[in-house]
């Protein structure tokens, strides 16, 4: 945690309740204290005070902290404590008794410790986040203190991050972007914290903050809130991340706060690894560039390398220091995520400009079509779709199809609009090879806790 001076009362705020520096510190001691030898110990990661204490302390402690999403179903939270051999759970002091046969470590705000822990190495594992992936259970992904440390200070360069900032959102505590970011960020630069709880568009516009974090669909809901949107004018930075920002959420948020939003590339494994600067152009459908220490290349589906023209596709490798360490327990997952020389496999399928822009198509898996020879990226079709007035979602996947292999299928949330009508719209905008054979109108799109839309559910459904 750096060593600001700002020792205000307000330097951490979660709602409506809010700690100094200093007692954020003594408080996280105290859970430290508890916690001593420990080696592992889970989070019950509520939107509150306790589990940013309780964060802090775990790592004060050097024990690494395996976050639970307060909404985990009984089998997906029975999965990650089973599979982290956790030796406790950390949750709030009077709080229901959720630990199961684990013995429960209390998170009380009123407890305070003057022991000074020791520093641990760079290379001790600071979290074991789950991450889902194609298949089976979810894997924990081992990261390093180090890589934390590395990631959050080549943010802080990107953005121009400092102690003067004070940094809002209201993203879940679970993920890279709420916790490694949204909480970690904070307290390693210096800058002060307000975690709204939900993100309502009133709530960010309330905040006064500098420096905004949010996903898609915050961007989207303050986009449709004008007045809201206009309260953000005064702030520093706008940034957005784990999906892709749709262009016309991207210009009506300009048009609105007068800020052009920064957008970023990340993943569990490989924290967050290219950006768009605070210093430098802002361009939508691009993520920037990579950060420094980090590489990265696209190869094609035998692994060899194209170019960074532009328009070629391919799968997005990532070498650097921000790699997590491994899979929990899951040497298989390590062998299968690595290309034969050692970069990690993204799974993401993105194009390289030759000035080093990363634009990035989507998921190799969902958002690379191959319909009759061609390779098509749904990102685009799904732009040309949310460019119609009537078009409020959309989503782009390739159903299997007996002539052409794949066939470009859209699931989208439209008012006075039909299919048909969406198919010419986007052949007139489009190659014609691009156009969605069927556009199927839906009332919603299935979406995780960061807004997301789960893909993998209209294909298999």
């Amino acid at each position: 945690m750096s060593s600001s001076s700002d020792d205000r009362p307000d330097a951490v705020r979660v709602g409506d309740r809010s700690v100094s520096r200093s007692r954020l510190r003594e408080t996280a001691a105290a859970v430290a204290d508890d916690l001593r030898g420990l080696d592992r110990v889970a989070v019950e990661t509520t939107p509150t005070l306790e589990t940013v204490v309780g964060v802090v302390g775990a790592l004060l402690a050097g024990t690494a902290v395996v976050p639970v999403p307060p909404d985990a179903g009984p089998r997906e939270r029975e999965h990650i404590l089973r599979d982290s051999a956790v030796g406790a759970l950390l949750a709030p002091a009077g709080g229901p008794p959720g630990g199961g046969n684990l013995p429960v470590v209390p998170v009380d705000l009123r407890r305070v410790s003057a022991t000074d822990h020791p520093e641990p190495g760079p290379d001790r594992t600071a979290l074991i986040l789950y991450t889902s992936g194609t298949t089976g259970a979810p894997k924990g992904a081992l990261i390093s203190r180090g890589a934390i440390a590395t990631c959050l200070d080549g943010l802080a360069d990107a953005w121009d991050w400092t102690p003067d900032d004070l940094l809002v959102h209201g993203l879940p505590l679970f993920h890279v972007h709420g916790l490694v970011l949204g909480v970690l960020g904070p307290l390693r630069v210096g800058s002060r914290l307000h975690h709204v709880g939900r993100p309502h568009p009133e709530r960010y516009a309330a905040a006064g903050g500098t420096l905004y974090f949010g996903v898609p669909t915050v961007w989207s809901r303050i986009g449709a809130a004008p007045a809201a949107a206009r309260a953000l004018r005064p702030a520093r930075l706008l940034v957005s991340g784990s999906a892709a920002l749709p262009t016309a959420v991207f210009d009506g948020l300009a048009a609105l706060t007068g800020h052009r939003v920064v957008e970023r590339y990340g993943m569990t494994e490989t924290l967050i690894t290219v950006s768009a600067r605070a210093d430098g152009p802002r361009r939508p459908g691009t993520v920037g560039v990579p950060l420094p220490g980090v590489r990265t290349r696209i190869v094609d589906e035998q692994g060899r390398d194209l170019p960074a023209d532009g328009t070629a596709m391919g799968e997005l490798l990532v070498d650097g220091p921000t790699l997590f360490d491994g899979y929990l327990n899951r040497p298989d997952a390590d062998a299968a995520g690595r290309s034969a020389d050692g970069w990690f496999r993204t799974g993401d399928v993105a194009t390289v400009g030759p000035d080093g822009w990363h634009r990035i198509v989507g998921r190799a898996s969902t958002d690379l079509i191959k319909s009759g020879g061609y390779r098509i990226g749904a990102g685009e079709v799904e732009e040309a779709l949310l460019a119609h007035p009537g078009v409020r979602e959309a989503a782009v996947v390739g159903l299997p199809h007996p002539d052409l292999g794949q066939q470009v299928t859209a699931y989208v949330v439209a008012d006075g609009v039909t299919g048909p009508e969406l198919v010419d719209f986007v052949a007139r905008q489009l190659s014609v090879h691009k156009r969605p054979r069927e556009v199927r109108l839906v009332d919603a799109l299935p979406r995780n806790a960061l807004g997301k839309v789960q893909k993998k559910r209209l294909v298999e459904g």
